[in-house]
């Protein structure tokens, strides 16, 4: 702790791995840390200075704050609550057997909490950050349960999510450097208490609504499974063709433009063009020729189409029949048609009658040369006569407008439109605003 910081008093509930992980470090970092376990051998090897884990560097570390005095175990509850200033829940969240976490853990923790709260009057500001994995909305019911003490949430407490980012093995240097710390909380005096707690640490304190903040951990934790098994995927190809699988994936991985980067990991409408669609059926039909199941890429084709489907399931629930669309190319600041989700979205809508006008400035008639120009005469003439020659004409046709395109002259175009259309947004040109039932947006 820096000279002029005044160390937290810190209860942790739950000394298994992120607990004890976490006790040892901010008694490491000076804070005063009061450790809770409902299983009595984990606080007896607490007490006794011993890490109720295996892992690198944890005897050294717990025996020095046990025998420092910085970290002890304190089995009254309602004597711990009223010496905490911030209350650490880590306790475990296993799965059930419909693979929905079980949160009676966490609800325990909740109770035992409230009871200790109970016939407490306002006074000092309490902070309860829950640092187990959790679905969103569990911080507000745990929020729900404090309440019942009488006590007012956002005025005498704060119920903040703060997933964990640590790995076995390396937990306690993940605990110093971390990517960053994420506060999901709107509430000042909570956030001013936590920015205190982890700016020591050197990392961004970024800070979030509760329910991104309680996402983002299985989202994290899901994408680091799905790269393992791309990477094994990709393995298992390259060995039946006899090529060397880690030096694919090598080569794969020093693009950081776009493989190993944020490039297409914003949600938003399908794929198409002229490359995903064709070299990912390819890659899957030589797998089915060497006879290796690819399961997850065998999928990625199908989850595109469900894309393409939860477009036009937005589109008729808005109730209109006119529908106009922004965007027909596969991508904005192109002409090329080719396995366009645009154009497969169009023929869905027509199919079920829906009347329907384009406007794309790089797909007008009068300007298609080559390919796109064939593909058009021959694969979907029906969509020529329905391309219009300007943005107004779309307007004055469609009751529903449907933006396809990232575009800054579309985005331009809708932001001025009369309050009766109704905005369809399967691109995020919009930052979504309370408008009503006027805007509505593909996944967000």
């Amino acid at each position: 702790m820096a000279d002029n910081l005044e160390p937290f008093a810190i209860s942790i509930f739950g000394l298994g791995y992120v607990g004890c992980v976490s006790a040892g470090c901010l008694a490491q970092m000076g804070h005063r840390v009061y450790g809770v376990d409902t299983n009595p051998h984990k606080a007896e090897l607490i007490r006794q200075g011993k890490p109720t884990i295996v892992e690198k560097g944890m005897e050294e570390l717990i025996a020095s704050q046990v025998e420092e005095g910085r970290l002890r175990i304190e089995p009254d509850i309602r004597r711990v609550v009223a010496l905490s200033d911030i209350t650490i829940v880590c306790v475990g969240t296993p799965s059930g057997r419909t693979g929905l976490p079980d949160l009676s853990y966490i609800w325990h923790v909740a109770r035992q909490i409230r009871d200790a709260l109970t016939g407490r009057e306002h006074g000092r500001f309490y902070t309860v950050m829950i640092r187990s994995t959790v679905p969103p909305g569990t911080c507000l019911e745990f929020e729900r349960i404090l309440a019942e003490s009488g006590l007012a949430p956002d005025r005498d407490f704060a119920v903040v999510s703060n997933p964990e980012f640590l790995r076995e093995g390396s937990s306690i240097q993940d605990y110093y450097n971390p990517p960053y710390s994420l506060l999901g909380t709107t509430n000042p005096l909570a956030l001013a208490m936590l920015r205190r707690l982890y700016e020591p640490l050197g990392a961004p304190v970024l800070e979030t609504e509760r329910e991104t903040a309680e996402m983002i951990k299985y989202v994290n934790n899901s994408f680091h499974a799905l790269k393992v098994v791309f990477a094994n995927e990709i393995g298992a190809l390259c060995k039946a063709y006899g090529v060397d699988s880690h030096r694919v994936m090598e080569l794969f991985c020093h693009d950081r433009s776009l493989n190993i980067s944020p490039a297409y990991l914003m949600p938003g409408f399908a794929y198409g063009g002229s490359c995903l669609p064709k070299d990912l059926r390819a890659l899957n039909a030589l797998a089915r020729q060497q006879h290796v199941e690819l399961s997850v890429l065998s999928s990625v084709e199908r989850s595109n189409e469900l894309q393409i489907e939860r477009a036009l399931e937005l589109i008729i629930a808005s109730g209109h029949e006119r529908i106009g669309v922004l965007g027909l190319a596969f991508k904005s600041g192109t002409d090329d048609l080719r396995e366009s989700p645009v154009v497969k979205l169009l023929e869905l809508l027509i199919g079920k009658g829906y009347e329907v006008m384009i406007y794309d400035p790089h797909v007008l008639a009068s300007r298609l040369v080559g390919a796109n120009k064939q593909y058009m005469e021959t694969a979907v003439p029906h969509l020529t006569r329905l391309l219009a020659r300007d943005p107004e004409q779309v307007a004055a046709f469609a009751d529903a407008i449907v933006i396809a395109q990232r575009s800054e002259s579309f985005r331009a175009f809708v932001g001025s439109l009369p309050a009766s259309k109704t905005i369809i947004d399967l691109v995020r040109a919009l930052d979504p605003t309370p408008e009503g039932s006027r805007y509505h947006g593909l996944l967000w």
